[in-house]
């Protein structure tokens, strides 16, 4: 397989893209030493950019996934455990930007003009894909953005004008309704092959076709409080959903990047230094403490609906400690505390803090520390405080990175197992069969087609299973002693069967919630789930045990953000973009429904937050 770091190595990328220190809003510069825009080649760029974009999504799905109420963090975590109860911070909102507009939007103007030069049209056509990857995140998380005038190719624009939500929008769909085109153009046979420079798809043309219209799927769907009508103009488009979807992913396909436990010697540029191969989940969370799962997840995967069937996912999402000592009773489910224990009393599984009381204002939750007879113990005197041992932590570790000899996390000589998606080297998912199901599932359930959409949905949940356990097997195929812990081993088929036959309910009773909340299972850490609760306006009957947080109602600078009755919506502008943009940015707030343009500057409004972006509006 094709590893990323060589992707990088080998490639040619344009870096050196500063906006502290020079007053261009782009400014790439010169180094004789390095690649320009001038040398680099179109398939040296695509690793690059392929990089960067990858990073600048996740690092965006992990902050924003901790506001929607399935993970949390130990108090003193910071702004990231602050925002399970919508206490938003600037701290927030300016990686994903930097990562994309100065790691990989910068490399892309130049690697679409060489490629059309060279008619690689595939290349051409999957730049388009990226760029409207990336600008969709943009606009997912601010709203506004420059866009027409942010590629910095032109020396006369020092600071580029904002387009509106709508613009970016639809220029994204019209990027990838571009991209299919030039994915069928004959490419010269002087031009080099896909597979050169892509390690998204391995130059596999067929994937980044299916992917595309996933993606077209994935964005219409975004626009579910607009009229009825052709996406082609902003409107609800179902019959173009489903048309996408049929050309999207079928069973056991998927877009997947599979990362690596390495330590690659090839490391990012924008200041982070480490290495390119392992997850960029595992760079925010995995390699950090204090990060844990909520009530709500944990009713969600052991409860599901009230059907009472545990979910095989469950001890895979779900962090797992080794006990200070082995339990010796035959006990597998603690009827004092509900913690799951291994049959051989080694392992128990985390609880979920529970957001609806008020933990945070109570000093809580405390993370275990380890005392010097081996066992855990929380360091307070609070006596509310000490049983904050039954929640476990999602830290883990690497043997490439940290030079650990697995992946388990150990404190004082005792493991922790860390959680599936966080990993070094868990996959990041760029597009899989089993959202394609969900998404289906939810058009027809609409067109109250309860059938069709039941069996959508269920074989989006069969799907999702499917997924993890692929990797589960790799992972104890690469080492066999970490199927000794509950959170590595395989799931069995007859409790799959089990919780498909039992646990996810039937056509007759299938609902809307039921059909969104296992999507957000299976999109556990990703903005989609973020942008469906924007989309249904948060509601407690749409997302099954989801309530704000209880600590929100009791802090004062959270409610100042995020004032009662509204919802967090988007992120406010960077400081990069006030500091040396801000006339642009000013001006952009004339057509922001919600703006307070009686302010100096619009975006330093307390509750600039709580502002729909355009798409989640029903503004034409």
């Amino acid at each position: 397989m094709k590893t990323i770091n060589k992707i990088l190595l080998c490639g040619l990328a344009v870096m050196g893209v500063t906006l502290s220190s020079c007053s261009n809003w782009l400014d790439v510069n010169v180094d004789p030493e390095n690649p320009t825009a001038e040398t680099s080649t179109y398939d040296g760029l695509l690793g690059n950019v392929e990089f960067y974009t990858n990073s600048a999504h996740q690092f965006a799905d992990w902050r924003t996934g901790q506001t929607t109420g399935d993970w949390t963090g130990c108090s003193g975590r910071g702004n990231y455990a602050n925002s399970s109860f919508w206490l938003p911070a600037n701290a927030w909102v300016t990686t994903s930007y930097q990562w994309w507009f100065v790691g990989a939007y910068v490399n892309i103007p130049q690697l679409i003009e060489k490629a059309e030069a060279a008619e690689a049209w595939h290349y051409a056509a999957v730049a388009r894909v990226i760029k409207a990857y990336g600008f969709m995140l943009m606009t997912d998380l601010y709203g506004e953005m420059p866009y027409e005038e942010a590629a910095g190719t032109d020396p006369s624009i020092t600071a580029p004008k904002y387009a509106t939500g709508k613009t970016i929008f639809l220029g994204c769909l019209n990027d990838i309704d571009d991209a299919l085109k030039l994915f069928d153009k004959e490419q010269s046979t002087a031009a080099a092959s896909l597979a050169v420079g892509d390690w998204w798809m391995n130059g596999d043309v067929g994937m980044w076709k299916k992917f595309a219209n996933f993606l077209k799927a994935r964005w219409i769907l975004k626009l579910s409080k607009k009229q009825a009508g052709s996406y082609l103009d902003g409107k609800y488009d179902e019959d173009a959903i489903l048309a996408a979807l049929n050309a999207s992913f079928g069973e056991g396909e998927n877009s997947v990047i599979h990362h690596l436990d390495g330590n690659s010697t090839t490391h990012d540029h924008l200041g982070w230094d480490e290495p390119v191969d392992y997850s960029p989940l595992y760079s925010v969370c995995g390699m950090n403490w204090g990060y844990l799962a909520t009530k709500m997840l944990y009713d969600n995967l052991t409860n599901f609906d009230g059907l009472g069937v545990e979910d095989p996912r469950a001890d895979h999402m779900l962090p797992w400690r080794e006990a200070t000592s082995p339990r010796t009773d035959g006990i597998t489910l603690d009827p004092v505390t509900g913690t799951k224990w291994t049959e051989n009393g080694v392992w128990y599984r985390g609880l979920g803090v529970d957001l609806s009381q008020p933990i945070f204002s109570q000093n809580g939750p405390l993370r275990s520390y380890k005392d010097n007879d081996g066992a855990w113990y929380i360091d307070t005197q609070t006596e509310a405080r000490k049983g904050d041992t039954l929640y476990v932590e999602m830290t883990s570790s690497s043997k490439g990175y940290d030079g650990n000899k697995d992946l388990l996390f150990r404190r004082g000589g005792k493991a922790i197992s860390g959680s599936f998606y966080t990993r070094v080297s868990s996959p990041t998912y760029l597009g899989t069969y089993a959202e394609a199901c969900f998404i289906k599932a939810e058009v027809l359930f609409k067109k109250h087609d309860q059938t069709g959409a039941f069996n959508a949905y269920k074989e989006g949940v069969k799907a999702s299973i499917a997924l993890m356990n692929e990797q589960l097997k790799l992972w104890v195929a690469e080492d066999i002693t970490l199927n000794d812990c509950p959170s590595f081993k395989p799931m069995d088929q007859a409790d799959i069967d089990n919780y498909i036959n039992n646990g996810i309910g039937t056509a007759a009773d299938l609902t809307l919630a039921r059909i969104l909340t296992q999507k957000r299972l299976h999109l556990m850490h990703s903005i989609e789930v973020w942008n469906d609760m924007r989309r249904y306006d948060f509601s407690e009957d749409m997302f099954l045990n989801w309530h704000i947080a209880a600590d929100y109602y009791v802090n004062t600078s959270a409610l100042k953000a995020i004032p009662e009755g509204k919802h967090l919506r988007r992120w406010r502008q960077c400081s990069h973009e006030l500091n040396y943009n801000s006339e642009n940015l000013k001006a952009i707030g004339l057509e922001v429904p919600g703006a307070d343009t009686t302010l100096d500057q619009w975006n330093n409004a307390d509750d600039v937050w709580t502002i729909p972006v355009w798409w989640d509006s029903d503004q034409g």
